[in-house]
């Protein structure tokens, strides 16, 4: 298996960075952001991501969802369901049991 070469990028901050994958994420811009709201601050960038990119930003709205629908988006894992399940609970709430499928 080859290695690809990294291209030299720049992001519209102006960023420049070496990058092999098609991952159009600037890793310095990553490290600069830093969430407002704790419980995606407990996840992997990627997972907190998926999750901002959906307009998930309270734990009211994460508990709006069921965990099959939070694991369907691009960058969660399950590895992230047990952190946020904690930040829910410790706030008295718990992950939507309704799946929104009729029988």
């Amino acid at each position: 298996m080859s290695d690809s070469p990294n291209t030299l990028r720049i992001c519209p901050q102006g960023h420049r960075y070496y990058k092999s994958s098609s991952c159009p994420v600037c890793p310095i811009c990553e490290k600069e952001h830093i969430p407002e709201a704790e419980f995606l601050k407990t996840i992997s960038a990627p997972a907190r991501r998926a999750l901002e990119r959906e307009g998930i930003l309270s734990l009211k709205k994460l508990a709006s969802f069921t965990e099959k629908e939070i694991l369907a988006f691009h960058g969660i894992g399950p590895g992230s369901l047990p952190p946020l399940r904690d930040a829910l609970t410790r706030q008295g709430l718990q992950f939507s049991p309704y799946n929104g499928e009729t029988s």
